[in-house]
Order: C-alpha cells, then structure tokens, then sequence
C-alpha cells in the first residue's frame, strides 16, 4: 500500500464525514491484496486505487442537511455494509440479502457492488471517511475507538447468536473459540447470558486464557484431548449443546464441524460464521428427525452494533480482553506484516491515523 493524498470527502444530503482515529485490520485483508485482481468470482473487489479498510471509528466532523439525529462530534463506529437501497431485499429490511451488497473499503457481494464502490470509495485506511448517517453505531464513553473498531469480528457472532437463539437457558459451543471470531463469539455469548459455553480450539495456553473470561461458565477443550460428542454430553446432562457455532475459516478440516452438529442436541441450531471451504457431508435424514438448523450467518446490522455498545456501556461485554498492536498511518505496510503474529483472536492490529 502507498500513502496518497486526496480530497477530503463532502457529505451529500444523508451523509456524515467521520475522521477516522482507528481501523483495526481484519487478517482475511493479507488475502485480498495478494489475491489482486484474482478473487472468488461472486466476491468483486473495488477497482484500483482504492482505499482499503473494513472496520473504522472516529468521530462525525461533518454531515448532510437531511441527517436530523446523529450529530457533529459523536464518537461512532462505522457498519461498513452498504446496500442498493431499493432492491427487493432492501425494500424488504433484509439489507444484507441485497444482491449488490458490499463491504466499504473491502470487498462486495455482486455485480452492482463497483457503484457501491463509486458512491462511497474512502474505506478506513484514511483521515475522512464519507458515510450514510444510517450505518453508524453511536458509541457510549465506556468503549474506546480501538475496541470499537473491533465490532466487524464481534458484530458477526453475535449475530449468529441472537440468530440461534441464545439466552439464559442456552449451552453455548464454540469451535475455534481462540481466534478472531472465536474469541468474540465466546465473549458475547457470556455478554447474552449463556450459562455454559463450551469452547474447542487447539492452543492449549489460549484456551486457559479464554477460560479466564469466566470460570464458572467457561470449558475447555483441546481438539484431540477426547471424543467431542462424548465431551459435550458429559457437561450437558447427556443432552448436547442448545447452540453450535462454527468460527473456523477455510482449510478447517470438516471432522470438527460435523463432530460438533452431532453435538447438538434435539431441535439445537448451528451457526457457520468461519466460512470453512470443505463440502460437508451432511445427513439430511438424521438431522431432519432431530430437528436440527443449520444457519449460515453473514454479518449483522447497525441495530446489532448498538446492541454490543449498550452491553459495553453495562459492562456485560468485556472488551479490555483485547490487546492492542497500534500503528500510524504511514506504517500500514508495517501494520499488515504484524498479523501473522498475533496471539491468536486477542490482539488487534490497529492503525491510527491521527498518531
């Protein structure tokens, strides 16, 4: 990436101008940009130049004369999920269904993403980022810019969770509870009520940290210690976990998976938020008798962001679990060679523009 300079952004009549103070660098962006112009071909990328960067917060400096409620000097974080705004799935509420959905300053979702791109092309890697005043989380004092923009990870299990029905009653299980989306699904679950939550993953020194989230509610379990299913029945009374979430991407081996479906028990859902590549071989007739649901869960929307920063504000969802790895602007090359040394999902590798 190179430092450029440009105009700075003018809202138009719905818009607000955010100067950015964080944007936390998602690992997946190291494969984007190596991956130029090659990409999964239902997954567009913007066309070059463009301004990268998925997860950004600041505060609102500027906005349009119609945005009537979010105000000059708000701390926001910004839901970089852009729609058409009139497609069938928009009309709907259904924004994340929108065939042109995208991700600004990512990657998007369809054919009529490149206009998404043009409308809005500043992603978080920048000092002014132009946005609809509809995608903003307004965030409460309790939460800093660089947890803020920590929402992306956090926003999509949660998500998956809410989707899935969590709550006070609910048995949790989280497979690759250690890394990015892992981490989060495990502190919004407790955040959510879940009274256990079981947790895989294969770094035994990152699992005991998880475990410290609460130990009460926490248990642990490194993958090849002993049979999963046998594992989770023997802390849910025989029954099996109300709720599986999947939170490992591509080259995951399908075995866990498919051990952690068969963890469920009767009517229990599962919820993929990794992606994992591997076709599984499902058993459409076992899991018809056992009523089990298997969702698919994208990304979450601006109400589900206000959702965690009123969690934050409470104190219910612990963001000071997350270390911060905090790089200015012109040392984004710098910041992008650092994610292959993270402490799995606890370190966010984070540029500031304004250090």
């Amino acid at each position: 990436m190179s430092i450029d300079e440009i105009e700075r952004p003018t809202p138009g009549p719905r818009d607000v101008i955010i100067k950015v103070e964080a944007c936390n660098l998602v690992p997946n962006l190291i494969n984007v940009i190596n991956s130029y112009p090659e990409w999964f071909p239902f997954l567009p990328l913007p066309k070059l130049p463009a301004i990268f960067g998925l997860d950004a917060a600041g505060s609102i400096v500027d906005k349009g004369e119609q945005v009537r409620n979010v105000q000059v000097g708000d701390r926001v974080y910004l839901n970089p999920g852009r729609d058409s705004g009139d497609s069938y799935a928009s009309q709907r509420g259904e924004r994340i269904n929108d065939p042109a959905y995208t991700f600004q300053g990512y990657f998007g979702f369809g054919q009529g993403s490149q206009e998404i791109f043009d409308d809005y092309p500043e992603g978080g890697l920048c000092e002014y980022q132009k946005a609809p005043a509809d995608g903003v989380v307004v965030l409460p004092d309790e939460v800093s810019f660089e947890q803020a923009c920590r929402f992306g990870y956090l926003g999509t299990s949660y998500s998956a969770l809410r989707k899935a029905g969590t709550g006070s009653s609910t048995t949790v299980l989280v497979n690759g509870g250690t890394g990015t989306l892992g981490v989060g699904a495990v502190l919004n679950a407790l955040a959510m009520g879940a009274p256990k939550v079981l947790v895989m993953g294969r770094n035994r020194e990152l699992l005991e940290r998880v475990r410290g989230f609460d130990p009460r509610r926490v248990i642990t379990l490194a993958h090849g210690d002993e049979p999963i299913g046998d594992w989770v029945r023997s802390h849910t009374g025989g029954l099996g976990a109300d709720v599986f979430v999947d939170a490992v991407g591509p080259g995951a081996p399908k075995e866990i998976t498919l051990a952690g479906i068969h963890s469920l028990r009767r009517g229990g859902r599962m919820a993929d938020i990794g992606g994992m590549s591997e076709d599984l071989p499902l058993p459409m007739f076992q899991l018809m008798c056992f009523q089990i649901t298997i969702i698919a869960s994208l990304w979450f929307t601006v109400g589900d962001g206000q959702d965690m920063a009123a969690m934050a504000a409470a104190g219910t969802l612990d963001l000071s679990v997350f270390d911060h790895d905090v790089y200015p602007l012109e040392q984004v090359n710098e910041a992008l060679d650092s994610l292959e040394n993270r402490a799995g999902g606890f370190t966010n590798v984070v540029v500031c523009p304004g250090k």
